[in-house]
Order: C-alpha cells, then sequence, then structure tokens
C-alpha cells in the first residue's frame, strides 16, 4: 500500500502553473519539452515545477531515449478529495438549513403579506 503526504500534495496543488501542468497531463503523456512549450514561462521554470510534482508522486517520470515523459498519477488525489469530503458534508448541511430557512420566511412573509388589509387613499 502507498502512502501519500498531504502537505507535499497540497503544496504541489497550491500552484496554478502546476495546476495547468497536471490539467496537461489529464490528455495522456507529454515530453517535457512539449509540456514546457504550452507555458509562457522559462523552460528550467518547467523542470522546477515537474520536479515539485514528481516529489508529490502526482507526476511520474519515465524515460525514452533521450526524452522524458511525464504523466499524471491521479493516486495522490484520493487523499485530497477524502480531506474535501469532510467540507461537502459541512456545506450540505448548511445550505440545506439556510434553504429551509429562506423557505419558511418566504412562506411567513406571504402569509403575513396577504392578511394586511389594502390601504385606501383619500380622494379628495
Amino acid at each position: 500500500m502507498v502512502t501519500y503526504k498531504a502537505g507535499e500534495i497540497f503544496t504541489a496543488l497550491a500552484d496554478p502553473t502546476r495546476r495547468a501542468v497536471l490539467d496537461l497531463l489529464r490528455q495522456g503523456s507529454q515530453p517535457a519539452g512539449g509540456i514546457a512549450r504550452a507555458f509562457p514561462i522559462s523552460r528550467p521554470a518547467i523542470s522546477k515545477h515537474l520536479r515539485l510534482l514528481r516529489r508529490a508522486h502526482l507526476v511520474e517520470e519515465r524515460r525514452e531515449g533521450r526524452h522524458r515523459l511525464y504523466r499524471l498519477n491521479a493516486a495522490p488525489l484520493k487523499a485530497v478529495d477524502a480531506w474535501l469530503e469532510g467540507y461537502r458534508a459541512f456545506w450540505s448541511a448548511n445550505l440545506a438549513s439556510l434553504k429551509d430557512f429562506v423557505e419558511l420566511d418566504s412562506r411567513a412573509r406571504g402569509s403575513a403579506n396577504k392578511s394586511k388589509k389594502p390601504i385606501k387613499e383619500n380622494s379628495k
């Protein structure tokens, strides 16, 4: 069984460029040069991002001749999903309570408005 360090995963996901690299790799394996060409930053900067993603086990590197191919490893994202599950439950419960409150308040205001008699204007 492989375990992943949540801190490394969250650190890797904190950067928008690294998230964009992961999005790119969802399409399939990519050579390092192809990944670098997809971004307006230097190739060494992309190499640093890839190194951090490898350290977090979010990408896997494979060598083919002189080329390095990278592919997405989504398994560590299960730890992120498990962490987020508690927040999903929290928001679902709170949003359901808010919905109930708003509906109850709306019904109460509606019945209060129906019970009021219209005000007649004095005509001169």
